[in-house]
């Protein structure tokens, strides 16, 4: 982590060119109240992987228009190496972020491929494939990343699949005067463009590490949700009047420190209300997050799985195809 520093970058401040410009006709800045901290539960998923899951199922609405969050993070070979085999994929997005280790990837339009540490991949399945994810470690047993789901809206659902592999290096990362990292993984922020486009929800993906003891103003746009997921460090999420803590737990690895008394969870989502920044305050060994913000479809979802349509007789229908063996066209 960095050394300590406090730096409130105000309104219309551009990190790349270091100047600030013009608030001439800017309206005031609202932070976004804290919706509720949420732990992620232990999950099995795949031929027996055991991850965390963040959110993901159920009711989602808050979190539109993602699906899912899931935490792969492990440092048991036995306890990642089954994998995802072949399974389904229709009418969602999945990203998918390596910190340590390697996953090997393909499908059946023939798509093959390995992410390593610090690479990207944002898979469009549209209207279907057949895909496996097989997890293989570092040399040290670890097997560190995340995989989101973004959901298409009902004009892109049968669209045709695309893949965006990203390497690390030409992922984008700006550090603020205070020493505030921040990778741009997709979106544009702090003047830097992440390198995945043509997203239908115009998300932002960032990876944000904020130094020890530094407090951090982060733009949001108004009209998306938002969420941040702690995976280092620890600190507080402010609203105008009741922060609340969040911290990870002790990892091998180093990723995350010891829990500190009065704070709450580890691997804490934390869910934000409408506004038009983040404001953090880190604690005494810095804040990791990822912050993730995309624009609400408002469509109604029907779901089983890694298939995700509008209706119940979509949805039927993938499964009819995927019987009958016409899921996939080319």
């Amino acid at each position: 982590m960095h050394p300590v520093g406090v730096s409130q970058r105000p309104y219309g401040y551009s990190s790349s060119n270091n100047r600030k410009l013009s608030r001439e006709g800017c309206v005031a800045m609202s932070v976004r109240p804290i919706k509720r901290v949420i732990r992620t539960r232990p999950t099995v998923e795949g031929a027996g992987v055991r991850l965390q899951r963040a959110f993901g199922f159920g009711d989602t609405t808050d979190f539109d228009p993602f699906l899912l969050l899931d935490d792969f993070r492990n440092e048991r070979p036995d306890d990642y190496l089954a994998g995802f085999p072949w399974h389904p994929h229709r009418g969602i997005e999945t990203i998918t972020y390596v910190l340590a280790g390697t996953v090997e990837h393909g499908d059946s339009l023939g798509n093959r491929g390995n992410l390593g540490a610090g690479d990207v991949q944002w898979m469009t399945a549209g209207r279907g494939i057949l895909h496996q994810e097989m997890p293989k470690g570092d040399t040290h047993g670890r097997m560190h990343g995340f995989q989101l789901w973004a959901n298409l809206p009902s004009a892109l659902k049968m669209t045709s699949p695309r893949y965006q592999d990203v390497l690390a290096a030409d992922i984008p990362e700006v550090t603020d005067d205070d020493g505030t990292r921040v990778r741009v993984i997709c979106g544009d922020f702090w003047g830097k463009k992440g390198p995945i486009e043509g997203v239908a929800a115009d998300p932002r993906y960032l990876d944000v590490s904020v130094p020890p003891g530094a407090r951090k103003r982060l733009a949001v746009d108004r009209s998306n949700h938002a969420f941040a997921y702690v995976f280092a460090g620890s600190g507080t999420f402010r609203d105008a009047s009741n922060p609340q803590g969040v911290l990870t737990e002790q990892t091998d690895g180093g990723l995350a420190r010891s829990p500190v008394t009065g704070e709450t969870g580890n691997r804490s989502l934390v869910l934000f209300d409408r506004g038009d920044e983040v404001v953090v305050q880190a604690g005494d060994e810095g804040i990791r997050f990822l912050l993730v913000s995309g624009r609400p479809i408002e469509e109604p979802v029907a779901w089983y799985g890694p298939i995700v349509m509008n209706t119940q007789a979509e949805l039927e229908q993938a499964f009819s195809e995927l019987r009958g063996g016409t899921f996939i066209t080319k």
